[in-house]
């Protein structure tokens, strides 16, 4: 205890003492900002690589992201520091003379990346990952067993997630839609969590193993394109209608069959399957001669895909099927007159079409005065003889009266005769007497369809 004797001296050492604690304890409350690194206003090679050193070290110690933000403001002012800074510049006739202001940028750069890895996870990471394996899960053409494993993949994940965050899912093998339905309620789930990436760090962890395991479990999942072609037709009952192998290879054996059964989906597996000319070949053939019993939607697109890329073969069989899907497309080639084989086959498949929309760029194409070959013409008036309609008859008559082709003219009286109405007719038997022989049977035809209808009449 004190007696009011006290020596001055030691009094003014209590009041040292007390001083230093006082600035002691200052200096405690200020901790954070004393080991702040700071750059000089004049920055050089080794302070910026001083500066960029104490910026690692914070880095190693980094626990939170408001930590990661505020090493990003740091390496900020360094950036800012670099672009002040007087450096030497390497010498450009050295290839190994040292590049300090490149060495700094690339020491900036890489400690940027290291902040990138630091941070997070995020749950809109766990989200982003689960909204990619509901697109796998819809996109992807499974198998029956991979089906069955892809849903157990599903299960274990929202059985896994559930322990992290409040889940209300029950997903249905029976139905990929409930599979991905059930996705879509445990991503909802962790929206609706709120996690955060410091406070939450333990649980956004478990969220992305569990959507590790479950990408995982779709990769190994069986999908269509892991199978050999031959299993995937075997599973797929393309060989069922075998009795017995007559063809080799027997995949023609089997395709016989499902031609004259009428099995259009089979024909366009085999087609899309077995990557072989031969088969190629005999698919389409097979297409062809079934003509409008082969036309189905999914026949009609892969034929119309083909057909777009000038596929003449594509083209005729269209024609065999009477596609009105096509004459869009087709009527554009019709005036390409660089191609007159691909005009000809245009021209026959509108025809069989019977496509109205055809009839003026057809006849267009009968014009003397145009770019079409003679040879291709005949083949327009042909096709406008087999669409039928009336508005072709003047163009036809103009071709019979004018033309120099007898073959355009023959051509073009058989098209007036397929038009049939009476005004066509006529003006095809007026040419009985042509000197050139396919013109006039032709002519001699339109006059026996007139008599014959006198005589009904």
């Amino acid at each position: 205890m004190s007696n009011g004797d006290d020596d001055p001296a030691d009094a003014s050492g209590e009041a040292d003492a007390a001083d230093d604690a006082e600035e002691a304890g200052g200096a405690g409350e200020s901790t954070d900002a004393a080991a702040t690194p700071t750059l000089p206003d004049e920055a050089t090679e080794e302070s910026l690589n001083e500066y960029l050193n104490e910026i690692a070290e914070r880095l190693d110690d980094a626990e939170t992201e408001a930590d990661l933000d505020d090493i990003d403001a740091l390496l900020d002012d360094a950036e800012n520091g670099l672009d002040e800074a007087d450096l030497p510049e390497p010498d450009e006739d050295d290839e190994d003379a040292d590049d300090p202001r490149g060495d700094l940028e690339d020491r900036i750069a890489e400690l940027r990346d290291g902040v990138e890895e630091a941070r997070g996870p995020y749950a809109e990471d766990v989200v982003d990952a689960i909204e990619a394996a509901a697109s796998t899960l819809e996109d992807t053409e499974w198998t029956a067993d991979g089906r069955d494993d892809a849903a157990d993949a599903v299960d274990a994940f929202v059985e896994e997630a559930s322990e992290s965050v409040a889940v209300d899912a029950f997903p249905e093998h029976d139905d990929l839609d409930e599979l991905v339905a059930a996705l879509d309620a445990v991503a909802d789930a962790v929206v609706d969590a709120d996690l955060d990436p410091d406070d939450d760090a333990e649980t956004i962890a478990a969220l992305i193993d569990a959507t590790d395991g479950l990408e995982a479990g779709l990769d190994d999942a069986e999908e269509w394109d892991d199978l050999e072609t031959h299993e995937q037709l075997r599973a797929q009952g393309y060989y069922d209608v075998l009795g017995h192998y007559k063809d080799f290879p027997v995949e023609w054996s089997a395709l016989k069959e499902h031609e004259a059964r009428g099995n259009v989906d089979m024909i366009l597996l085999a087609l899309d399957s077995l990557e072989s000319d031969f088969m190629e070949r005999h698919c389409l053939e097979a297409f062809e001669r079934m003509g409008k019993r082969g036309k189905t939607e999914a026949s009609v697109e892969e034929l119309l895909g083909r057909a777009e890329k000038r596929d003449q073969f594509a083209i005729r069989i269209l024609g065999k099927m009477a596609a009105e899907e096509a004459i869009e497309t087709l009527v554009e080639f019709v005036s390409e007159d660089s191609n007159p084989q691909l005009q000809k086959t245009v021209f026959k498949a509108l025809g069989e079409i019977g496509a109205a929309e055809a009839v003026q760029p057809l006849a267009n194409q009968l014009d003397p005065e145009g770019d079409t070959e003679d040879l291709v013409r005949p083949h327009a008036a042909r096709a406008l003889g087999l669409i039928g309609d009336t508005r072709a008859i003047d163009p036809l008559a103009d071709a019979l009266a004018e033309s120099d082709s007898d073959d355009i003219r023959a051509a073009a009286g058989w098209a007036l005769r397929q038009i049939g109405t009476r005004e066509a007719i006529e003006t095809v038997a007026e040419y009985a007497d042509e000197h050139s022989f396919i013109v006039s049977t032709e002519a001699e035809k339109a006059e026996r369809s007139l008599d014959a209808a006198s005589a009904t009449a």
